[in-house]
């Protein structure tokens, strides 16, 4: 069965490539082409069991793979997925915006902040974070030797997705 081609939706994908600078666009282009497992342009159900099994998942129901299909306006061409992400992204504030937050508990401007004052701070203001949520972060985020962390670093993968030195 051939997939169907996308509809296009008026005006809905035609700044989705103005969202993102050319090298994030490279890289879900990279992405999308690892997915793309029969490469027809388009991502499917098979695709996507596919992409889970290459991560050594291999238990991926039906159920769940229908409603991954489902968050898209059609068939998932490379425009679909950009504005898949785009939308997905668009609640990010930017990184500029982010560092200044965490800023304002480094005064003397390092770069790092403690471990255990950050976990304080997220765990007793405003949208409290749970401990689990904290030590989910320091998961993905460790702490430093001095346990410090490095939040110019986290302020780049909440915005770019990726860490600095893999570029």
């Amino acid at each position: 069965m051939a997939p169907k081609k996308a509809k296009k939706k008026e005006g809905a994908s035609s700044n989705v490539f103005n969202m993102f600078e050319q090298s994030q666009i490279q890289e879900f282009k990279e992405a999308f082409t690892i997915m793309d497992q029969n490469r027809d342009g388009f991502i499917d159900k098979n695709d996507l069991r596919d992409t889970f099994a290459a991560l050594g998942r291999l238990n991926v129901g039906n159920d769940e793979l229908d409603e991954m299909l489902k968050e898209a306006s059609g068939a998932i061409n490379f425009t679909v997925f950009l504005t898949m992400f785009g939308e997905k992204l668009k609640g990010t504030d930017p990184e500029e915006t982010i560092l200044n937050a965490f800023k304002l508990f480094d005064p003397e401007g390092k770069g790092v902040l403690k471990g255990d004052e950050i976990k304080y701070h997220l765990m007793s203001q405003a949208d409290k974070f749970t401990e689990a949520e904290v030590n989910q972060m320091f998961t993905n985020f460790p702490l430093d030797v001095a346990g410090n962390l490095d939040y110019k670093n986290l302020c780049y993968v909440i915005t770019h997705g990726e860490d600095k030195e893999q570029e």
